[in-house]
């Protein structure tokens, strides 16, 4: 692959370069089955002896398990649904503040990426790509952004050599693979400028590559997909307790299997829950299982669903799940939005503003004084917050107000409530209300007495 990548750099056709063969080590630490990569030993080799970092294939995995989950996909959806909803903007940096934001032509690759595409589709792609497989990669080969399937992509890589010896790795580019390793399709390499790379969730085992947040709760996702399924098979097979039914030892193989049918064609199946229970003499039933409420069914589900939207960044109220329902109200869910928005989306949001930006030209060429950041303020979900913000604002202008009157200079005012650092205030000198020194006007000219007055 480093090959590739340099063949490509020098402006010379790429050949195909034949395909790595997988170690021992490899073959030990992982496998893959029905589209999922397991790792039995817990241990993820990164780069087994390769200048490579590449997509676990568990892309696959993951998206079904996505789907197939309902806690897990009301989590997804819930972030999908609100990344989605910001657009971006140019914003310009006064002696490196965030100053105020405006549009121009430039933006309209990421307004709209592709024929018929709109910022929303282009986010929840995003999104969609970095919650399942931790990274999402576009390029824009012909002035239309292009998705590269997480699982398809490498990242290639060169040792980085410093006073005589290896200093971590230096990023070459990457390399996409239609249908990926094994298909047989020309492999593509992009230089590093010319991808954008949103990995919001660092790898601990990789240089550059991004981590699923699913990773860690694949378990407490298997426990929940367990728990439905028992709740499936409780109402397929008795909706009650599991039982056992004794017959006495003289009862013939014959009669005991035309028994054992009789009964569960009266009696199992949800249709069949809660019947009157008619037995011959010889036959006694004892009550092995427990019942939902003896298993303290919801209280265990609802602990895992809780663990799963903890990983998501999610609160469970804004979820709708059972445990943050059923501490819920109107100021519960106020601080919940708060921190959903506050500790989840705006960091995704100034990081796929970030990685955006490489593939968008800044007007002014670039100068540092204009970036591409996110416009949150016509997201409905986060309303309460432009309230906030505009309460905000009141009071400073209440501040400067007061601190102007008071006799310092409208400029060291306004640097010091936008700094939050009171030592910045300059005074005048003047403590008068109309901070004029004296003689600056002129005394009033007296007045003439009238007929009358004299």
């Amino acid at each position: 692959m480093t090959s590739l990548w340099r063949s490509a750099r020098r402006g010379r056709p790429a050949p195909v370069e034949q395909r790595h063969i997988q170690t021992l080590e490899d073959y030990v630490n992982s496998f893959t089955f029905g589209g999922a990569t397991y790792y039995p030993t817990g241990v993820q080799q990164t780069m087994p002896g390769q200048a490579e970092e590449r997509i676990p294939n568990d892309f696959t995995g993951f998206a079904t398990r996505a789907v197939t989950n309902g806690v897990l996909f009301s989590c997804l959806s819930v972030r999908q649904l609100v990344f989605s909803a910001a657009r971006f903007q140019w914003q310009r940096l006064n002696n490196g503040r965030p100053s105020e934001m405006f549009g121009t032509a430039d933006l309209r690759l990421l307004e709209e990426p592709w024929v018929g595409g709109t910022t929303q589709d282009l986010l929840s792609k995003v999104l969609w790509d970095a919650d399942l497989a931790g990274n999402s990669y576009w390029a824009a080969p012909e002035g239309e952004l292009v998705r590269m399937r997480p699982d398809w992509v490498d990242i290639v890589l060169e040792p980085r050599q410093f006073r005589g010896g290896q200093l971590g790795w230096r990023r070459l580019g990457y390399v996409y693979q239609e249908g990926g390793r094994g298909s047989g399709a020309d492999p593509v390499p992009f230089f590093p400028e010319e991808v954008a790379h949103f990995a919001p969730t660092p790898d601990p085992l990789a240089a550059f590559r991004g981590m699923s947040w699913m990773t860690p709760i694949m378990r407490e996702v298997g426990n929940d997909n367990a728990m439905n399924t028992h709740k499936k098979r409780f109402m397929e097979n008795a909706a009650t307790p599991n039982m056992v039914v004794t017959l006495a030892r003289e009862v013939a193989p014959e009669a005991f299997e035309k028994f054992v049918a009789k009964m569960d064609a009266g009696h199992r199946g949800v249709d069949n829950a809660y019947k009157t229970m008619y037995l011959g003499g010889g036959a006694d039933v004892t009550v092995v299982g427990k019942d939902f409420q003896q298993l303290d069914f919801a209280k265990v589900q609802g602990a895992g669903e809780t663990r799963i939207a903890a990983a998501a960044g999610v609160p469970p109220v804004i979820v709708g799940l059972s445990e943050g329902l059923q501490a819920a109200t109107y100021s519960n869910y106020s601080q919940a939005r708060r921190r959903f928005a506050d500790g989840t989306i705006h960091p995704l949001w100034q990081n796929v503003a970030g990685s955006f930006a490489r593939l968008v030209m800044p007007p002014g060429g670039g100068s540092g004084s204009v970036r591409l950041w996110y416009d949150s303020r016509d997201v409905p979900f986060l309303r309460e917050d432009r309230k906030d913000a505009a309460e905000i604002a009141s009071r400073q202008a209440q501040t400067i107000r007061a601190l102007v009157d008071a006799g310092f200079t409208p400029d060291s005012v306004q640097r010091a409530v936008d700094a939050e650092d009171w030592s910045l205030l300059e005074h005048t000198g003047l403590y008068s209300v109309q901070l004029q020194p004296p003689g600056t006007t002129a005394p009033p000219a007296p007045q003439t007495p009238t007929e009358e007055g004299t």
